[in-house]
């Protein structure tokens, strides 16, 4: 294999670099997904609350942050690169059945792999949905000429934050549209008696994201020489961290939340100052995620090595790892609920959703890395049967998972 392997599509027209990225997020991604099972202090604080979190903690989670925008934009991505392949029409069918699919998909399999309840009195909207909506909208947008849809992307992503400032003026009391489309910080639904809904993921950000991802895909057309695309990459990813490291010294617009000087020490003020917004998505997460992650893109073009080689395995199946992790995370759970002494009349708390996980239940953070291991190891042997199968079966369904 040549040291160009990495950017050449596959039988399939599959992107190396791209897969490996991918798996590599997914793997991190798991780690956020185990600390919420596991971790003591998981369902009583948040590891981004400056005046309780450890460095340790703090770095457990913000490093996670990567995987939602850096797996929505891949998204996006490979949605263009499917294009070259199809007509608009079809590929618009495509995204949008999809979306619907996947729309499904979060309902009733996700959700009940978070709660592992089969009454469903609590749905939970996360990333999946959020894929989900903007992969529709998407799937209209492709109809579209190309600068529209880079002009719809960049106007979300770099304008969105200027509804903080109504948001802020009404203390987050918006309702439950502008919940939908932009605030959405776990406001939870009743839906009808009894069951209820907690909206985590406003999806219009999300799209933005998608959106320039699927323009992003226009850098990897066969016509683009490698070492175009490489500075592109390079010159883009360091772009986007220099407009973080800018607006956040400025500390006015791009992330509801500002960074201050905190009572703990200079090393606390320094989480404050990478502590960025996710729920929704803000301009600065957005810079400090993609950004590095576009970099890794130009870094590992002429990389050939057995850990890229792991990270594909995962990067080529991640909707099937994705159902599948937190299946075997929440079983692990169930049998540490059961080790620690717990019994069958505490396996349902009142008014909290997750079965076999009370909001006192949990490890220290060093269990939750060790438990992480043994899911990602432990998930290995089936996603690389399962990637071994798609690359010899061509059935449509096998697009859909």
């Amino acid at each position: 294999m040549t040291k160009q392997a990495a950017i050449v599509p596959n039988s399939r027209g599959r992107i190396q670099s791209i897969d490996v990225l991918r798996g590599l997020v997914m793997v991190i991604m798991a780690l956020d997904h185990v600390r919420d099972f596991f971790h003591n202090q998981a369902m009583t604080d948040e590891p981004t609350n400056m005046a309780t979190t450890t460095p340790w903690l703090f770095f457990t989670r913000w490093i996670t942050h990567f995987c939602a925008p850096v797996f929505i934009f891949l998204a996006g991505t490979s949605s263009f690169l499917m294009g070259q392949k199809k007509t608009r029409k079809e590929l618009s069918r495509f995204l949008v059945t999809r979306g619907l699919w996947l729309l499904f998909i979060e309902l009733f399999i996700i959700t009940f792999a978070w709660t592992f309840n089969p009454f469903y009195n609590f749905f939970i909207l996360q990333v999946i949905w959020a894929i989900s909506l903007s992969m529709i909208v998407l799937g209209l947008l492709v109809r579209l000429p190309f600068p529209v849809i880079l002009a719809f992307g960049l106007l979300v992503v770099l304008g969105h934050n200027l509804l903080d400032y109504p948001e802020a003026a009404n203390k987050g009391h918006v309702g439950f549209w502008w919940n939908l489309l932009h605030h959405a910080q776990f406001d939870t639904y009743e839906i009808w008696k009894g069951h209820f809904a907690v909206l985590i993921y406003a999806f219009v950000p999300w799209s933005g994201i998608m959106a320039l991802g699927y323009c992003f895909g226009a850098w990897f057309k066969k016509e683009v020489p490698g070492e175009t695309r490489r500075k592109r990459l390079l010159f883009l990813g360091a772009g986007m961290i220099a407009l973080f490291i800018i607006l956040r010294l400025i500390n006015k617009y791009g992330d509801p939340a500002p960074w201050s000087q905190q009572p703990r020490g200079a090393v606390i003020t320094l989480l404050s100052f990478f502590n960025v917004t996710k729920y929704p998505p803000s301009l600065m997460y957005a810079c400090i995620t993609l950004g590095p992650a576009i970099l890794f893109l130009a870094l590992i073009e002429k990389v050939q090595s057995k850990w890229e080689n792991f990270f594909l395995v995962y990067g080529r199946v991640p909707f099937f790892y994705y159902v599948l992790h937190f299946y075997i995370i929440h079983l692990f759970c169930v049998i540490a609920f059961f080790a620690k002494g717990y019994t069958t009349s505490q396996i349902v708390t009142p008014q909290f959703p997750f079965y076999f996980r009370p909001p006192t239940f949990g490890f220290d953070l060093w269990v939750v890395y060790a438990i992480w291991i043994i899911v990602v190891i432990s998930l290995y042997p089936l996603c690389r049967w399962y990637n071994r199968y798609k690359a010899t079966h061509h059935q449509w369904w096998l697009s859909y998972l």
